[in-house]
């Protein structure tokens, strides 16, 4: 009597002789099965891979490789922000391939097991499959630099997610509308990441401190890059005469300090409220700071200062953002009318 074992990939595949070849793979670890469905030997390979699922908490893992990574400097040298999704994203990685030997994880022949599974997440959620699948890849490059594995069979994927704010430029009258419908703690936000291009994180955390009365510093969560930032004359004139209730400078209503959770709620809020129609972030206004020092000269090197950013990102930022700004393009209209002008 054949057992119907449940938990088996079937992969086809052609032989340079053009003979079609078939061969199975344990589901949740991806280890190649030995010997045809229903005989002893198969029989016993499928249980020897279920077997090894048992030693998840082992040297040798996934699980292991992973728990390795998260005890490194690298790691450990992160932003508590960025700690924090990267583990959910590698939970998931343990709940499903933990398991797997290391010696089956770095085969490339294990691609097609991990590009499926990105492939079913990513029906329904994409930039959570493409996180997942990243956070492995992650943890497969860093143990191949250590010399712990060979090969990271994902080094490289097709990103399910195509994000596309290229367009998502807070506009003066965008600025406006926000300002009319929020509270004066969420104004007081939103001029300074415009006006310094920091990160929604670096500015709820900003104390009192970090500002002089001429210059805004601190050093970047995400970089732990310190920068330096001059202030504006209408950032100063705010930021003189906001009330300093908490060590912070950005407050709720009741003067306590912001949580990311409860700014993000009232951010919303306040949004809906505008009824601005174009779909706008909070970090859409990073990327408008750099467009706004880009259009009163400022050179890559200089917004790079400024923002923290490297000078390549800033010029990414600028190829985006830049060409698709109403200011550039009445710019170049003027120019081609003044060029016509002088050619004739």
């Amino acid at each position: 009597m054949r057992i119907k074992l449940k938990g088996i990939n079937e992969v086809r595949k052609k032989l340079a002789t053009g003979e079609i070849a078939t061969y199975y793979y344990h589901r949740p670890t991806g280890i190649r099965l030995v010997g045809e469905p229903g005989t002893p030997e198969f029989l016993a390979s499928f249980q020897a891979a279920a077997k090894s699922m048992t030693q998840t908490h082992g040297a040798g893992t996934v699980a292991w490789l992973i728990r390795q990574y998260c005890d490194s400097p690298q790691w450990k040298k992160l932003a508590a922000s960025t700690q924090e999704i990267g583990r959910l994203n590698l939970k998931a990685v343990e709940d499903k391939w933990g398991a797997t030997p290391l010696e089956h994880a770095q085969s490339q022949r294990t691609r097609p097991l991990y590009l499926r599974w990105h492939d079913k997440m990513a029906a329904t959620h994409p930039r959570a499959a493409d996180a997942k699948l990243s956070a492995l890849a992650r943890v497969l490059s860093w143990g191949v630099d250590r010399g712990l594995i060979t090969n990271n069979p994902v080094a490289t994927f097709e990103r399910a997610y195509k994000a596309d704010r290229a367009e998502k430029i807070w506009l003066p009258e965008h600025v406006a509308a926000f300002n009319k419908a929020a509270s004066p703690e969420l104004r007081l936000a939103l001029l300074l990441a415009l006006h310094t291009g920091q990160r929604q994180g670096d500015l709820l955390q900003l104390p009192w401190s970090g500002y002089d009365g001429t210059a805004v510093s601190l050093r970047q969560g995400k970089s732990g890059r310190k920068v330096w930032i001059p202030a504006t004359r209408a950032l100063r004139a705010e930021l003189d005469a906001a009330p300093r209730r908490a060590v912070t400078i950005l407050t709720k209503p009741d003067g306590e300090s912001w949580t990311k959770d409860a700014f993000t709620w009232a951010w919303g809020r306040a949004f809906e409220a505008s009824e601005i129609k174009d779909d706008l972030h909070f970090h859409d206004l990073r990327g408008t700071a750099v467009t706004m020092l880009s259009e009163v000269g400022s050179t890559p090197q200089e917004i790079a200062t400024i923002t923290g950013h490297t000078v390549a990102s800033v010029n990414r930022i600028l190829e985006t953002y830049l060409a698709r700004t109403r200011t550039l393009a009445e710019s170049a209209i003027i120019k081609l009318d003044q060029h016509r002008r002088n050619a004739c």
